[in-house]
């Protein structure tokens, strides 16, 4: 399918990067991205909280500061309790006042299943504009959210999920990646930087390789992820997502000896509100992993680097 071109698009839909990016002036660019989805939780309003949090990562993935935001909204009037939609709608806004968004509108349209998410727009200066592609040789790879969120989920829906997994999930995936961001947008040496969603870990790092001629090592017993995961993985609780994921991408993964199943299965785990991944050489993510421990991201951790062999390739050792 043809695209659309202009001069003044940086960033557009050729390489599935978190959001488009638009040139208003020299100084002045404009970040927009949509994300909606079903419930994943059974408390609306954390579930208005979750999805707001998720749709303004793409925003910070890019490097930028959300500033607007309008409501997308799916449900079933007369089959569901209207007061579960204002619950929702709630809670979505107490996440936007906290992350300094302002809410301008929306849209709502009847549904037999609820959905719920933004529509947002964010600013940047457009030579600070981060993409999920540029990573360097050399560079390490830092994340900032544990791994397991969608295993959580599905153990939650087979009733096996302990409450203490289950609230520290639901918590991972409220926390903004707002601070985060902002330690990331005050650096010079950052080479690329997107956010771990759908695709899991390798989906989403591989993207930020592919079709590069540079490499890439994870190292699984770095990587920060809840506790309890390893038996319900070995249990088979897993969710369909990582499945397909895996398939998808282990043509381009080489599983090393010293890296256990369960957590090459986790790597493929498709997170929801997922952390920032970030590539930057040694020394600057020494220091931005400093900084982002003290300013209480307690899970941010420095997981791999950025090889020049082989090309195009994960190792997970």
């Amino acid at each position: 399918m043809p695209l659309i071109t202009d001069p003044n698009l940086i960033v557009g839909m050729e390489h599935a990067d978190d959001a488009g990016v638009y040139r208003l002036r020299d100084d002045l660019a404009i970040i927009q991205t949509v994300d909606f989805f079903t419930p994943i939780v059974d408390d609306p309003y954390l579930f208005g909280r979750i999805a707001v949090t998720n749709a303004l990562s793409d925003v910070y993935a890019m490097g930028g500061k959300p500033l607007t935001a309008m409501n997308i909204v799916c449900f079933p009037v007369g089959k569901m309790d209207i007061g579960i939609l204002r619950d929702i709608l709630r809670g979505g806004i107490d996440q936007m006042r906290e992350a300094g968004v302002v809410l301008v509108g929306g849209h709502s349209v009847e549904d037999d299943e609820p959905k719920y998410g933004l529509s947002v727009t964010g600013v940047i200066h457009p030579d600070r504009v981060l993409a999920n592609r540029g990573a360097k040789p050399g560079d390490r790879l830092i994340i900032t959210k544990a791994l397991g969120s969608g295993i959580v989920s599905t153990a939650v829906k087979g009733g096996v999920a302990e409450p203490a997994m289950q609230r520290r999930s639901v918590a991972t995936m409220m926390e903004l990646n707002r601070k985060a961001a902002e330690l990331v947008s005050e650096r010079d040496d950052v080479h690329a930087c997107t956010d771990i969603t759908g695709f899991g870990l390798l989906g989403h790092a591989m993207e930020m390789i592919e079709g590069s001629e540079t490499g890439m090592i994870i190292y699984s017993g770095a990587v920060p992820h809840f506790d309890g995961l390893q038996e319900l993985i070995e249990m088979g609780i897993v969710p369909g997502g990582l499945v397909k994921n895996r398939k998808y991408r282990q043509h381009q993964v080489e599983q090393g000896a010293d890296c256990p199943d369960w957590m090459y299965d986790l790597l493929f785990d498709p997170q929801t509100s997922g952390g920032l991944f970030i590539s930057l050489p040694e020394a600057g993510a020494q220091e931005l992993l400093a900084k982002m421990q003290d300013a209480g991201i307690a899970d941010a951790a420095i997981i791999g680097e950025v090889v020049p062999y082989p090309p195009g390739k994960i190792i997970v050792k």
